[in-house]
């Protein structure tokens, strides 16, 4: 079946104007705790594909899946070693192969991770670079003289351990630069043939039926050509995060950062309906450069609120601020989390990570849900002799570790909560409360934040004004969030309350129906303001304009 074909039924309700990436939800897998399909601990492909049918349900429209490329596993795949493979650890090409064309078949679109900053240290082309000087693949990867004094050619430092970003190599006798481990080596952009590998990495994966590419720290990829050094950061004081000692002024989002934008875009548009997303860990200001002039990123990741204070107040100036620095052609999107930020519902807490999902599911652009959040996932305090990440070893007792917001989805009050065999060991511990917050519970449960999330995205997918209506927030007493939602004569009023004690509100704006509560308890009905318990959202219908 023709793919366009095959995504008509799920576009008949789509303003014309606007893509799938634009009016869907895109659910983001942590592939090694989704589900484990044999026995072995940790998730796979085959488990995701086991999984579609709850995605479908939940209605989601794309998933985005974290790196299952061959790998040492240094960084959890963030090390790729083959980027036209598959781990076996995750499966086979096959495997991959069976798992977009399930989706397909359910109108789910796959988007994979690429890695563009680095590769393994394994990877073929390192090796070769690393063979000799003179190799052809030499200028693949960033190499330099040491100083006159035998150091480092700058002052550039990793962002895993605040130590130096350039690992002395004694067989060649130069220093290669690493952004991350030692056992990531940085790759030359501005060398046309390694570039020319990589864009070929996209079209391979394009070819295969892969939807799109969420483009890893992109940001970081094109560093100064003269090696300039950082400038000292004068906030930072013994005890902080080291690697944040200096300014990057010459290693993060640099000028050049738009050229290796353009081409990832160019690859892209070789293909019908692609999407781009770049990870922008970024200010507002600078993040939104990053969509260019319809030539960059589709997406520019937008990961301000896990940054931004929980609070009505700061988040409303997040959405007000973000609204009025995009242009007209620049299509917003927001993530409430990901694998390497604590979990919604431990910043802001469970109560109000339901408030948070109402926020997510009704802002203006694209939401990016994080695998759990919706049913509450909290982060999971990880033993000693348990930590995985290299992060948390390499710089201990700053919580700086991503393992807590990484563990195993929990998808019923079975052993290892569903996700593997009673027999097996997960490869991060569960979470204590596994056994009542999980799917199979919420599923079955009257009210339950997973039937409220479900409710919400139905409610959003009949919605023009939720899809792709403008934005426009509105003054409130302090705690409260509230915003218009418009497209033509459809209206609809989010109100969200910050706060643990209830509120109650006149809005300017004539009110028809409840639509929806986040207490999920029923009570539903025409007002003519808006009554508001603790840690409550609510989404109305305004009468028409």
């Amino acid at each position: 079946m023709d793919i366009k074909t095959l995504f008509t039924p799920l576009q008949a309700l789509h303003a014309t104007a606007y893509r799938w990436w634009q009016t869907g939800l895109i659910y983001h897998i942590y592939p090694r705790s989704f589900q484990d399909s044999n026995g072995d601990g940790v998730g796979d492909l085959p488990g995701i594909t086991q999984r579609l049918d709850y995605l479908h349900w939940l209605g989601v429209d794309a998933i985005w899946i974290s790196p299952v490329y061959p790998s040492p596993m240094a960084d959890f795949g963030y090390d790729v070693s083959d980027y036209n493979n598959i781990h076996p650890l995750f499966g086979t090409l096959a495997d991959m192969d069976a798992l977009i064309a399930a989706a397909h078949e359910r109108e789910i679109r796959v988007i994979l991770d690429f890695v563009p900053n680095h590769t393994s240290d394994q990877h073929p082309w390192f090796l070769e670079s690393r063979a000799s000087r003179n190799n052809p693949k030499r200028d693949w990867y960033i190499w330099r003289d040491p100083t006159p004094d035998g150091g480092p050619p700058n002052n550039w430092i990793s962002r895993f351990d605040g130590q130096s970003a350039w690992e002395w190599d004694e067989a060649t006798g130069q220093y290669y630069l690493h952004s991350f481990l030692a056992e990531q080596p940085d790759v030359n952009w501005y060398n046309p043939d390694l570039r020319q590998a990589m864009l070929d990495v996209l079209r391979f994966w394009f070819e295969r039926g892969v939807d799109g590419f969420r483009v890893d720290v992109v940001y970081r990829a094109m560093k100064d050509r003269r090696l300039r050094d950082n400038p000292p950061n004068p906030d930072w004081q013994p005890g902080m995060d080291p690697s944040k000692r200096l300014i990057e002024q010459y290693t993060k989002n640099t000028a050049e950062s738009h050229q290796l934008n353009r081409w990832l875009r160019q690859v892209a548009d070789e293909y019908e309906d692609k999407l781009l997303i770049g990870e922008m860990n970024l200010p507002l200001a600078d993040l939104t450069a990053h969509y260019g002039d319809n030539d960059e990123f589709h997406l520019p990741q937008n990961t301000n609120i896990p940054r931004t204070e929980w609070t009505a107040e700061s988040i409303r100036n997040l959405a007000n601020q973000y609204d009025a620095l995009l242009d007209e052609n620049d299509w917003p999107n927001w993530v409430l989390g990901n694998h390497d930020v604590s979990r919604i519902a431990s910043r802001a807490s469970r109560a109000q990570s339901r408030v948070a999902l109402m926020l997510l599911l009704t802002l203006r652009g694209t939401p990016i849900n994080y695998y759990g959040d919706e049913i509450g996932m909290t982060n999971v305090e990880i033993p000693p002799d348990r930590v995985q990440d290299p992060w948390e070893i390499n710089v201990p007792g700053l919580g700086l570790g991503r393992d807590p917001e990484r563990t195993p989805m929990q998808w019923s009050a079975d052993p290892n909560a569903g996700f593997c065999p009673p027999d097996a060991t997960p490869w991060l511990p569960l979470a204590n409360d596994y056994a009542q917050v999980n799917v199979a519970v919420q599923q079955a449960q009257p009210g339950s934040m997973l039937l409220m999330v479900k409710r919400l995205i139905e409610i959003r997918r009949q919605s023009l004004a939720l899809q792709v209506g403008s934005y426009q927030s509105l003054d409130t007493p302090p705690g409260l969030f509230a915003y218009l939602r418009q497209h033509e004569a459809e209206r609809r009023l989010v109100v969200l309350n910050f706060t643990d004690r209830p509120q109650r509100w006149q809005p300017p704006v004539a009110l028809d129906r409840l639509l929806l509560s986040t207490v999920m308890d029923g009570e539903m009905g025409r007002e003519t303001a808006v009554s508001l318990r603790p840690h409550e959202g609510q989404l109305w219908q305004l009468n028409a304009t």
